[in-house]
Formats: C-alpha cells, sequence, structure tokens
C-alpha cells in the first residue's frame, strides 16, 4: 500500500529483456536502504526488488504489467517516481494508492498558470464514473486532485514543488502516463453494478 507522495527520483540504468520479463535496474540513495523482496512504486507501478548491488537494484515487471503501464517504454537514463510502502506510523498526506496501475492515459496538454501548471489527460469512456472534481487519482505514482472533469478528459494542477521533485517537469502533451483510479471509487461502481445486474435480473 502507498500514498502516492513520491520520495525520491530514481534513474533507469540497465534494462534486460527475459522472455516475456523485463528486468530493469534503477540508481536511487534509497538502494541502501532496501532490501531483496521489498515492494516499491515505480511510476505508480508495484515492483519487487530481487537484487541490490550498492546504489542500484532490480525490479522485473511481467508481460500483463509492461502491457497495462508505460515502463516497457523507458529507456537507459530515464527518470523514474519512486515510494516506498506506507508504514503504518506515519501520516498518510496522499490517498490509498495500491501501485495496481490501471492503464495510462495520455497526456493532452500543459499550461504555464504563472507559479503553477495545468496538466489535461484523457478519460476512457469507461473509466468516467471512476473520476469526478476534487477526488483523487494517481498518475505515474503521484497522488493528485482531479480538476475539471469532463466526458472524454480531466484535469490537475501542479505547484512548483511537486514539478520540480518528480518527473512530471518532463510530461509533455502526447506523453503516455500510468493512471491508477481511486480504489474507493473503484469498489463502489462494482457494488452498485452487481447491485443493479441482480435487480434488473429479477425484473425479467
Amino acid at each position: 500500500m502507498f500514498t502516492g507522495i513520491v520520495e525520491t527520483i530514481g534513474t533507469v540504468t540497465d534494462i534486460k529483456q527475459e522472455v516475456t520479463n523485463v528486468h530493469f535496474t534503477i540508481k536511487t540513495e534509497l538502494a541502501t536502504e532496501s532490501y531483496i523482496d521489498q515492494s516499491i512504486a515505480h511510476n505508480g507501478v508495484c515492483l519487487t526488488i530481487v537484487s541490490i548491488h550498492e546504489d542500484t537494484y532490480v525490479v522485473t515487471a511481467i508481460k500483463e504489467t509492461l502491457k497495462l503501464s508505460n515502463l516497457g517504454l523507458l529507456q537507459v537514463g530515464d527518470a523514474i517516481n519512486i515510494e516506498r510502502a506506507m508504514t503504518a506510523d506515519k501520516r498518510m498526506d496522499g490517498h490509498f494508492v495500491q501501485g495496481h496501475v490501471d492503464g495510462t492515459v495520455k497526456c493532452l496538454s500543459v499550461t504555464d498558470a504563472n507559479g503553477s501548471w495545468n496538466y489535461r489527460f484523457t478519460l476512457p469512456t469507461d473509466k468516467k464514473n471512476l473520476i469526478v472534481s476534487k477526488g483523487s487519482v494517481t498518475l505515474n505514482g503521484i497522488s493528485l486532485t482531479v480538476v475539471e472533469p469532463d466526458e472524454d478528459s480531466f484535469g490537475v494542477s501542479i505547484i512548483p514543488y511537486t514539478y520540480e521533485h518528480t518527473t512530471m517537469h518532463s510530461v509533455i502533451a502526447g506523453s503516455s502516463i500510468n493512471i491508477e483510479y481511486d480504489i474507493i471509487a473503484k469498489h463502489i461502481v462494482k457494488n452498485i453494478e452487481l447491485y443493479m445486474d441482480v435487480h434488473l435480473s429479477k425484473l425479467k
């Protein structure tokens, strides 16, 4: 479980394909504090550390993860948002994030708002009931607040600190971004769908 508060930016130093799996070597100061089998979010994707060497560690992404996320687009030298799993003794500053990415969305625009930045992203039609104004969404592992959603897009606003301390400063129109919808919203929608299915079946 994560909060969507990015701890640091890591750097991809090596990428190796093994059948359908891909092994990513990540350089970060957190490597010396990490341990094998630890779960860490990378651009919002929960991956397990399989080996550690000095200031780098290796994580493995399987075919399904690569299909649903933007990790398959990474190249050596790319920056990546990193967050370790939350602990029970700290304040939860973001929201409940599982590290289970639902897919990717495309950045439509980035606008300088004189001290902050406004980003707009595509919204799949079948996911529009999971996005509400002032609700939470996770983009590349960052907990953000939704602004001005419509039928096929939504926005977020980025303050200077987030812009500088995450990879959002490198996002441009056309960028593919990992998205995880709010788990609470997903449970509510699922239960409503099940309820409606049961009651509609009784009317037939």
